[in-house]
């Protein structure tokens, strides 16, 4: 039984493309999920000091209105 080599296959940025070789990701596509997951971990880690009926501002809102202010 004889077994046949492949034939070479396609070379160039094309075919690296093509592949997903050549693939990078955008800096937003790390940076989301981790200021997510940031966010996440701040609300879960001051829910025990909930100030719900007293009116003041829990340092979550005041890290994400300082968040929003750099951003935009």
């Amino acid at each position: 039984m004889h077994i046949r080599p492949l034939p070479p296959g396609p070379s160039g940025p094309r075919a690296r493309a093509a592949t997903g070789a050549g693939t990078r990701l955008h800096w937003w596509a790390l940076a989301l999920p981790a200021l997510a997951f940031g966010l996440l971990l701040l609300l879960l880690a001051g829910s025990g000091e909930a100030h719900a009926a007293t009116g003041e501002v829990s340092g979550l809102v005041q890290v994400a209105e300082h968040l929003l202010r750099a951003v935009a």
